[in-house]
């Protein structure tokens, strides 16, 4: 997990720097600071599992193995790209992996991803389904639907809700009648009520594996609510001005990475092979971004193909 933590980091740093040549297109939501929960979900989950992120998808994609050459140059909008540079930032997909998509449309994908989890109960598989959200989709209405249906069909679904404090630019606590947006409502829907340290990849690590075996085993759906914070502003555009300096300060302390690196030392891993996976990723990352700055830009004839499941454009007709 310490590697996947400097990947998803690596990954996320790199996707800012080519943004600010304008090489990256259209936007982007990073999810620096808050890489522990794509990590400890990861290492849960089977190659065969369903993964459903919101627009902050980058970490959730890599974690389940998507290629970060494919990645990167989707977000350069290259023919590479993992969806042939049509997708970009915010619909980063592959079904290979069982990454089945990051949703711009907020909470949507809760209820996609309650399709998969009944479409494993009607083939009779133990396949589960995760749907990653952040703190701003517990008060749409589909949050709720999705929490509903999941309970009453007993669906093998994870929902784990991100909360870095604000939802978008709006401190979350401001706008919701309830302490803690997703726990605090797991009641109302028939389940317990489980807060988790999101900047602790062995806690999340440790819930995502009890929550995947309930949903395996027949347990029907788990709610969790992993508190964590983005250490930058909401997308690119963002400078994140409006939060308090000494609250962006405090939250740097806790950042997943040093924290982790020092608890794998005071177990007695060696530095000289921290390093070494540090300077692998490094390495990586450098050959993915040369791998996207090597693809060339879309076919114009390409544009409306692989829009529908037939991959034809015949709807134009």
């Amino acid at each position: 997990m310490y590697r996947t933590l400097h990947e998803l980091r690596g990954f996320g740093k790199r996707a800012h720097d080519l943004f600010l040549q304008n090489l990256v297109k259209g936007t982007t939501h990073l999810s620096l600071g808050q890489e522990a929960v794509a990590t400890g979900f990861g290492a849960a989950l089977q190659p065969d599992d369903y993964t459903f992120a919101s627009y902050r998808g980058h970490a959730h994609s890599l974690a389940r193995g998507m290629d970060p050459g494919a990645a990167m140059a989707e977000l350069l909008g290259r023919e590479n790209g993992i969806l042939g540079g049509k997708g970009g930032s915010m619909h980063l997909t592959d079904a290979s992996k069982g990454m089945m998509g990051s949703y711009a449309i907020i909470g949507a994908h809760l209820c996609t991803a309650n399709g998969a989890a009944w479409s494993a109960l009607m083939r009779g598989t133990d396949q589960v389904a995760v749907a990653f959200f952040g703190d701003g989709t517990t008060n749409i209405g589909a949050f709720h639907e999705a929490l509903n249906m999941a309970k009453v069909w007993s669906l093998p679904t994870v929902f784990v809700c991100e909360n870095n404090l604000y939802m978008e630019y709006t401190p979350i606590d401001v706008v919701t009648a309830v302490e803690h947006p997703a726990a605090g409502r797991a009641a109302a829907y028939g389940l317990e009520e489980i807060m988790i340290d999101g900047n602790d990849p062995d806690a999340v690590h440790l819930a995502a594996r009890d929550a995947v075996e309930r949903a395996r085993s027949g347990g029907g759906p788990s709610l969790i609510e992993a508190i964590t914070y983005r250490s930058g502003g909401h997308s690119r555009a963002d400078p994140g001005k409006y939060r308090p300096p000494e609250e962006v300060g405090a939250w740097a302390e806790r950042d997943p990475i040093p924290l982790y690196h020092a608890r794998l030392l005071s177990l007695g891993v060696e530095e000289e092979r921290l390093e070494s996976i540090q300077e692998e990723v490094a390495q990586a990352i450098d050959v993915a971004t040369e791998f996207a700055k090597a693809g060339a830009e879309p076919d114009e004839g390409s544009l409306l193909t692989e829009v529908y499941a037939d991959g034809g454009s015949r709807w134009r007709n």
